[in-house]
């Protein structure tokens, strides 16, 4: 049977949205950006773009990995971390 390799630095990732108006998350690694229409977030595997209106970050520790967001949400969308960005298929 073949041996199975799994990622042993892999953050385990939840997200629980609460009537579109409060998203707690687990396993963030970083916020590299936010504003009060987008929040960009990345996890272990992948990027979580948050959009909406007069979205605030009520909570942030990296060191748990945790973080609560407040505000009108209006989409959750993953971006595939495994995928190469424009810019470095340009410079190749």
């Amino acid at each position: 049977m073949p041996e199975i390799k799994t990622n042993a630095s892999h953050t385990p990732h939840t997200l629980m949205l609460d009537n579109r108006h409060v998203l707690n998350l687990t396993g963030v690694l970083d916020v590299p950006h936010f504003d009060e229409q987008t929040i960009t977030i990345k996890t272990d595997n992948s990027t979580l773009v948050v959009k909406g209106n007069m979205l605030h970050i009520n909570k942030l520790s990296l060191d748990t990995g945790d973080v609560s967001i407040d505000g009108e949400i209006n989409s959750l969308q993953y971006l595939n971390s495994s995928s190469k960005s424009l810019k470095s298929r340009l410079l190749r």
